[in-house]
């Protein structure tokens, strides 16, 4: 069998209630810090549109942030909120359909004072009110869901993690106290959109100041930990991890989407140095580069029904037609991931 023929389960169609993708392959949400004054302009359009083109099924944007003062603390990030913005964003989406492509914001709060346990219970009321209108409008200007980022030690999964939660208020205390928070955005969200607008919810143990961190110890932990959430409402758990190719606990080789998965039956998305033959992190705390590796042990664990989705994070982002080259078994073509190469973020 050749490589290209190896690879094709990636690109068959997906379907889930009135979403449908054309493939497996997902853009993972990358930061570019590229949208003055909060407003991505058609660059942001055509970058997304380019990848649209080349086989990409599911694009999910950079983090986009909520309408509230502490959201963000990092110039050139977009909003998902006021007019420009939104209307900007309408364009966005317009042109990654007229490609063919699906795509949905990754909506976000980055929690920039670091500290949860300053957030009064009026003030995470106001937040959560934040993401139902995010989602809304996400509707309205024809995106076709959402992902709420709950991930990498931001607003949501600090009030998840118990070395960041403190509170002592209904926000607090136990694992499944500290989901209360991300699922009352979810209700919320949930209630904003309809029964049939998809909402994908990333998670990931690890935190940017503690890759080795685990919300859940024991797959008991992480079912008690998801079960709210599922009954929120997600749809789809987006599962980061630094390295997809590791188990999430001893005595089995699923990984984090795995292991949801076959907790909650929902759909999953895995992510995590896919298609790099280094760690993501690496690349970046460390300067390193990548080159290109095969992605044999993905489709065998993705053939194994570990996951439904693959998102693809480093790679797609120096070579907008790496989903192309792969299904056409063009290896030799791939762009390796190098810093002057992340320099043109095309």
């Amino acid at each position: 069998m050749s490589y290209s023929e190896s690879v094709q389960p990636l690109f068959h169609p997906f379907t889930l209630g009135n979403l449908t993708l054309s493939n497996r392959i997902v853009m993972a949400p990358m930061t570019r810090n590229l949208s003055p004054n909060g407003v991505p302009g058609s660059d942001v359009a055509a970058y997304y549109r380019r990848r649209a083109e080349n086989n990409v099924g599911l694009i999910v944007t950079e983090g986009t942030v909520v309408n509230h003062a502490d959201a963000s603390n990092q110039e050139d990030v977009p909003f998902f909120y006021g007019k420009e913005s939104l209307d900007s964003w309408a364009n966005v989406v317009s042109e990654v359909h007229k490609a063919g492509g699906k795509i949905i914001p990754q909506i976000w709060h980055m929690g920039a004072r670091g500290n949860v346990n300053d957030y009064s219970e009026s003030e995470v009321v106001e937040i959560v009110n934040a993401f139902a209108q995010a989602a809304s409008e996400a509707k309205r200007i024809g995106f076709d869901g959402i992902e709420i980022h709950g991930a990498h030690g931001y607003l949501i999964d600090q009030f998840f993690w118990e070395k960041t939660n403190e509170r002592t208020d209904r926000y607090g205390g136990s694992l499944v106290a500290r989901t209360r928070f991300a699922e009352e955005i979810v209700k919320a969200c949930r209630d904003a959109v309809g029964p049939d607008f998809t909402i994908v919810l990333r998670i990931s143990q690890w935190k940017g100041i503690d890759y080795s961190a685990k919300l859940a110890k024991t797959p008991d932990e992480l079912k008690q930990f998801l079960k709210p959430l599922v009954d929120a409402g997600v749809d789809i758990f987006h599962c980061s991890t630094r390295r997809f190719w590791e188990p999430e606990f001893e005595g089995s080789e699923l990984n984090l989407a795995g292991w949801v998965k076959q907790i909650t039956g929902k759909p999953t998305i895995t992510v995590g140095s896919i298609g790099l033959d280094g760690d993501f992190m690496a690349l970046f705390t460390e300067g390193k580069g990548a080159t290109n590796a095969g992605i044999e042990g993905l489709v065998q664990k993705f053939e194994n029904d570990e996951f439904d989705l693959v998102a693809i994070g480093r790679a797609l982002l120096v070579d907008p037609e790496w989903a192309t080259k792969i299904r056409e078994g063009r290896l030799d073509d791939l762009v390796p991931f190098t810093p002057e190469a992340l320099k043109t973020l095309y």
